[in-house]
């Protein structure tokens, strides 16, 4: 009997270890797209049925926030002028903590899927005289206009998270690592379990 137990709690482990991660990732997909569907879904204010009720389609949220991009990077790709910008600019100076917050994410933005990618150089760091090293990403080869020549800047990500930390810390410490951006990102982001197969 008892062995009979214990085979029926190994298969359940090894289910647990199949169907948590599956359920957790469809959960967070599902979820992410139903609320961005949900808040910019805007059948219901445009469309009524034969009984006069508001007639919500599903998905039509997520068509909505596809096309105001693809239009929003045609008209910054051919009709958005350096004056438009300048303009732009300077009405976003009025306003400090929206400036603020769009430029930050934008930059954050622009550093996973920009023309500029910063997030494409792992290395590893040594930060103390034990030999303890931590994975990041070279953000910043000079921090000279800061006044610290042979400094570099260093991005850590934290485990299971999209937030980090920005380090400033001397060139000779920082190794560079031969495997993708991505392949490292992952491996990071995962605590070390993914990535790197």
């Amino acid at each position: 009997m008892k062995r009979f137990a214990r085979i029926l709690l190994n298969y359940f482990v090894k289910g647990l270890l199949i169907v948590v991660p599956l359920g957790a990732a469809f959960f967070l997909i599902y979820w992410a797209i139903s609320t961005v569907d949900k808040s910019l879904n805007l059948s219901d204010y445009l469309w009524v049925g034969k009984d006069g009720k508001p007639m919500y389609i599903p998905g039509l949220g997520i068509v909505n926030v596809l096309v105001i991009i693809l239009i929003a990077g045609v008209l910054v790709t051919n009709v958005i002028t350096d004056p438009i910008k300048a303009w732009f600019n300077r009405w976003l100076n009025r306003l400090p903590l929206f400036k603020f917050l769009y430029s930050s994410i934008k930059d954050l933005t622009e550093a996973f899927v920009g023309e500029e990618k910063k997030f494409n150089e792992p290395v590893l760091v040594e930060v103390n005289e034990f030999g303890l090293k931590k994975i990041g990403f070279l953000v910043r080869k000079d921090m000279a206009k800061i006044g610290l020549p042979g400094e570099v800047a260093v991005y850590f990500p934290y485990s299971y998270s999209f937030a980090g930390q920005v380090v400033i810390i001397s060139a000779d410490k920082v190794k560079h690592i031969n495997q993708s951006a991505a392949d490292v990102m992952k491996f990071v982001i995962s605590g070390g379990v993914s990535g790197l197969d």
